[in-house]
């Protein structure tokens, strides 16, 4: 199961990839589809949230715009 870390409440825009950077902050780039460049794509700050990663956790955002993390499974 998911735990909340931080409410954030962001709307999300269709054709957008929302993810949690390196930094804790909510980030989006455009989405790739067929016959576009492909490569590394340009990527915005959406909301400066900071925060702490802990290892061993999967870090994303939700249906309802917040940031939850999820144990990740590892071994067999």
């Amino acid at each position: 199961m998911a735990e909340k870390v931080a409410k954030v409440g962001i709307k999300k825009e269709d054709g957008y990839l929302y993810f949690v950077d390196k930094k804790g902050n909510v980030g989006r780039a455009k989405m790739v589809r067929g016959g576009r460049k492909k490569g590394k794509q340009k990527q915005q700050v959406v909301a400066k949230v900071g925060v702490k990663k802990a290892k061993g956790y999967l870090y994303f955002i939700d249906k309802k715009g917040d940031i939850s993390r999820a144990k990740m499974v590892r071994g067999r």
